[in-house]
C-alpha cells in the first residue's frame, strides 16, 4: 500500500481561484449570502493558512485575468508525495483530492467503452491514431453539457472520471428527483445547491427582486460557482467555464481542467471595423470611367448595395443591433472571441486546477491510461520516416518533419488566408509571436 508523506516544500500556486461562498437563497439579501472562508493546506508542513479571502462582488468588472489571480507569496498548494519503496513511486506526484467519491459510478448515466477504436483503429482496422491501445477498463459517463433543465439541483457527490481530465458532480433534481452528470466547479462539494437560468429567470426570483430587473440585482442571486446561465447575464469581468458557442447549444470551450474564460462584455469591435471598412470604400474612385460619364451612376450604386449590407449585418434577425447580439469572452490561450448573447457558460472555474502538476513516476502508468510509447523518428529505419535511417543520429539532412512529411518547426502555417474565423475579434498569440516578445524581454533584461 502506498504511504503518503509530508512534503518538504510548498509549490507557487498562481492559478489558484479565491473560494467564494455557495449559497441559494433568494429571499436573503446578497450582504448576508456572502460569507468569508479561509482555505487550508493538508499534509503541509510548517504551514501558516493565508488571511481569509473577501467574497467578490460578482458585478464588480475585472480588466485583465491577472486581477483575478491572488497573490503567488501568500497561497500555495501541496501535492501528495510517497516514500521510495519502489522506482516508480520516488517520482510520483498527484494532486491532494480526499473529497472524491471512493465508489463506482452511477451506472444507469455510463455504458462501457468498447471497440477496436480503443487501439486507434478505424472500421477496418487501421490505425488512424498512433500511441493508443491497451489500458484499464472503462465506462463512458454521459455528461450534461447543455444545462437545460431548470430547477435546483443538489449535489450528491464529486467523481473521477477516466475519460477526461476535470472532476464530474452527480446532482439529483430537487423536483423530479433525476439524476445527471455535469462538470464540476473548482470548489464544488456535496451537499451544495445548482441551478441552471437558459429557460428565464423562475417567477420566485423575479418576485424576490420586487419586479426591478436590475443586472446587480440579477447577478448577486444567481452568480455562483456551477450555476449555468446565459452569457447576456453574466456581469464584465467573470471567470467562467464550460462554455457555449451557439445559441441553444452545448458547452464547448474550456472544459479542461482548471481551465477559464472571462467575460469581457458586449462588443463594440464589430461597429469600430464596419466603420473603418466603409470610409475605405467611400474614398476609394472607381477607376473603371466609362466614356458617356456613367461613372458616377456607377459609384451611387455601389454606395446603395455597401449600406444595404450595413444594414443587415448591424441587426439580426430579431432586430437587434449586432454589437448587442454578441458577447466578448477572452479565453485562456489570450484570443477574444465573439460569442452569441445567449449561449451558456458555467460560473467559477473547472475543477482539478492542479492536474498539470501531476507525475506518473513510471512508464506503467501511461500504459494503464491506454497510452502507447512514442519512438523518436531518428531510432527508425528510413522507410519508417523521414529522420530514420543513416549512422548514428543522424536524421539525414533534412527538415524537422512528421511522420507523414509535413513541417513541424518554424511557424509552419497550415490554415488557408481565406479561410478566416469571423468571430475571433483578436487572435491568440502564435508560436513565432511569442519567441519574438520572449527575445524582447531577454534584450531589455540584458539592458538594465
Amino acid at each position: 500500500m502506498l504511504q503518503p508523506r509530508v512534503p518538504s516544500r510548498l509549490f507557487p500556486l498562481s492559478r489558484l481561484l479565491p473560494s467564494t461562498p455557495h449559497r441559494h437563497s433568494y429571499s436573503s439579501s446578497p450582504s448576508s449570502s456572502a460569507t468569508t472562508t479561509t482555505p487550508t493546506t493538508p499534509y503541509v508542513r510548517d504551514h501558516v493558512p493565508p488571511p481569509p479571502i473577501e467574497a467578490a462582488n460578482p458585478s464588480t468588472p475585472s480588466a485583465t485575468f491577472e486581477a483575478d489571480r491572488p497573490d503567488p507569496s501568500t497561497e500555495s498548494f501541496a501535492l501528495r508525495t510517497y516514500k521510495p519503496r519502489t522506482p516508480g513511486v520516488r517520482h510520483l506526484k498527484r494532486p491532494i483530492n480526499d473529497h472524491l467519491w471512493r465508489g463506482r459510478c452511477y451506472l444507469p448515466l455510463t455504458f462501457p467503452r468498447k471497440g477496436q477504436h480503443i487501439g486507434g483503429r478505424n472500421h477496418s482496422g487501421q490505425i488512424r491514431v498512433r500511441h493508443r491501445g491497451g489500458g484499464a477498463k472503462r465506462r463512458i459517463r454521459i455528461v450534461d453539457f447543455l444545462r437545460v433543465e431548470p430547477g435546483k439541483h443538489t449535489v450528491d457527490r464529486i467523481e473521477y472520471d477516466p475519460g477526461r481530465s476535470a472532476h464530474l458532480a452527480l446532482v439529483t433534481h430537487d423536483g423530479t428527483r433525476k439524476k445527471s452528470y455535469i462538470l464540476a466547479a473548482q470548489g464544488l462539494r456535496a451537499g451544495d445547491q445548482v441551478e441552471s437560468f437558459r429557460q428565464g429567470l423562475p417567477q420566485e426570483l423575479i418576485e424576490s427582486l420586487g419586479g426591478v430587473m436590475d443586472k446587480g440585482l440579477i447577478a448577486a442571486k444567481t452568480v455562483f460557482k456551477g450555476n449555468c446561465l446565459p452569457l447576456h447575464l453574466i456581469p464584465q469581468g467573470t471567470l467562467v467555464f464550460n462554455v457555449g458557442l451557439r445559441k441553444g447549444g452545448r458547452g464547448q470551450l474550456c472544459r479542461g481542467a482548471g481551465t477559464f474564460a472571462m467575460v469581457l462584455g458586449a462588443g463594440e469591435e464589430y461597429e469600430k471595423y464596419a466603420k473603418e471598412h466603409r470610409e475605405e470604400d467611400e474614398s476609394e474612385e472607381n477607376v473603371a470611367r466609362l466614356p458617356d460619364g456613367t461613372w458616377a451612376v456607377e459609384k451611387e450604386k455601389e454606395k446603395e448595395k455597401q449600406k444595404e449590407k450595413d444594414k443587415g449585418l448591424e441587426r439580426g434577425r430579431d432586430g437587434r443591433e449586432w454589437k448587442d447580439m454578441y458577447i466578448n469572452v477572452k479565453l485562456k490561450s489570450g484570443e477574444i472571441r465573439r460569442i452569441h448573447r445567449e449561449a451558456c457558460a458555467t460560473i467559477g472555474t473547472a475543477s482539478n486546477t492542479h492536474w498539470n502538476r501531476r507525475q506518473l513516476g513510471k512508464a506503467g502508468r501511461s500504459r494503464w491510461l491506454g497510452i502507447r510509447p512514442t519512438v523518436r523518428g531518428v531510432a527508425m529505419n528510413a522507410f519508417e520516416h523521414p529522420h530514420g535511417g543513416g549512422r548514428g543520429k543522424s536524421k539525414g539532412n533534412v527538415q524537422p518533419q512528421s511522420i507523414w512529411g509535413q513541417l513541424t518547426k518554424g511557424g509552419f502555417k497550415t490554415r488557408k488566408r481565406r479561410n478566416v474565423n469571423q468571430f475571433v475579434v483578436v487572435a491568440r498569440p502564435r508560436s513565432v509571436t511569442k519567441k519574438k516578445k520572449s527575445k524582447r524581454g531577454k534584450k531589455e533584461k540584458r539592458k538594465n
